[in-house]
């Protein structure tokens, strides 16, 4: 028997049951009573007959395409978080649905992120995702509410709509506080210059967590610069040039902390037994193939992406309401991923 020939009836008789029930099972009709026995059942009969739904039928009868819309703000050309747009593909995948991307920038007008979004509500998406590169505050262009939506890696300016974010500041205690497992009570921070709320919740973090810990916290050197190689070896420079300079760096990401390692090896200091640095974000290309491999911490690109689809996709279906969970962000922890810059301080300086 062909695929092209398979029907309902031949996967209720294959799995022992009636049509009704394939048809609830692979149709996720919510209100239906089996049990996951009996759809695991019907799920591995219609996976060893290859048959599945027909999809413009579907469409005809639940007015839904099984398509998603995804606006990206330039996470399409970023490797990294680019894993959003993975996470999200495979949890789409897992719910029947395809995922149609759109990658827009992050300066472009509110006029044309709008035309963005209407492009995919013309092709009927059932729902669409917005994502950013970095975690940030955005304006929303109006049409965005035309289907249920949510927010990845960002937080809407003046409006209520479900987001999903990364825990900045957890991410900032977990790497000051690998310093200061370590021993380190003196540390600097490197930070970006950008306005946005990693730059302020990472700082806030660092001095909060070195000040829980006893030391002095507001005293701490910081500077600021560009969030690229560049600024973080000009701010490393600054901070290493001080008498009392700090035997460990927290650097805003790992862009700025293979800056630093350029600066710690021109001034003749070792990682990790001169300096130890911890950065934030986990770029796999930099992080695992600096010398020693930088200890930082992940942005949980995957994870939001696959969050932010489960949830749309339950709200498409009628089996979740977003409004309930638009009244705060959702935040997502950011791990400590241990490599090999950090180490005991080989002559701790006094305390902060």
């Amino acid at each position: 028997m062909s695929n092209r020939n398979i029907g309902i009836k031949d996967v209720a008789v294959a799995a022992g049951v009636s049509a009704t029930t394939v048809s609830h099972v692979l149709n996720e009709v919510s209100y239906a009573r089996v049990s996951v026995e009996t759809r695991n059942k019907v799920r591995s009969a219609a996976e060893q007959l290859g048959y599945g739904p027909n999809r413009l039928a579907q469409a005809l009868r639940t007015q839904r395409t099984g398509m998603l819309g995804l606006v990206s703000e330039d996470i399409a050309t970023t490797p990294h978080a680019g894993r959003i747009i993975l996470g999200a593909d495979e949890a789409a995948r897992e719910r029947g649905y395809n995922l149609m991307v759109i990658n827009t920038s992050g300066s472009a007008s509110l006029e044309s992120r709008q035309a963005d979004v209407e492009a995919l509500l013309e092709r009927r998406v059932d729902g669409i995702l917005y994502a950013t590169m970095y975690h940030r505050n955005v304006e929303l262009p109006a049409n965005l509410g035309s289907v249920p939506s949510i927010l990845v890696d960002s937080v809407a300016i003046g409006g209520d709509i479900t987001a999903v974010i990364p825990n900045e500041e957890g991410g900032a205690r977990a790497a000051v506080g690998a310093l200061l497992e370590a021993g380190h009570t003196r540390m600097g921070f490197i930070n970006n210059t950008a306005d946005v709320p990693s730059t302020r919740q990472r700082l806030q973090a660092f001095r909060a967590t070195l000040t829980e810990a006893g030391l002095d916290g507001d005293a701490a050197p910081v500077q600021s610069e560009v969030s690229e190689a560049q600024g973080g070896y000009e701010a490393a420079l600054r901070i290493l040039a001080r008498g009392d300079r700090p035997t460990g760096l927290f650097c805003y990401n790992d862009r700025m902390a293979m800056g630093a390692y350029r600066a710690a090896a021109e001034l003749g200091l070792a990682i990790p037994t001169d300096l130890s640095v911890v950065g934030f974000d986990d770029q796999e290309l930099i992080a695992a193939n600096l010398y020693p491999g930088l200890t930082t911490v992940a942005l949980p690109h995957y994870e939001m992406g696959a969050w932010a689809t489960k949830h749309l996709i339950d709200a498409v279906e009628g089996k979740s309401d977003l409004s309930l969970m638009a009244r705060h962000p959702t935040i997502l922890n950011c791990p400590l991923v241990p490599r090999g810059s950090i180490a005991a301080p080989r002559h701790q300086a006094s305390t902060l």
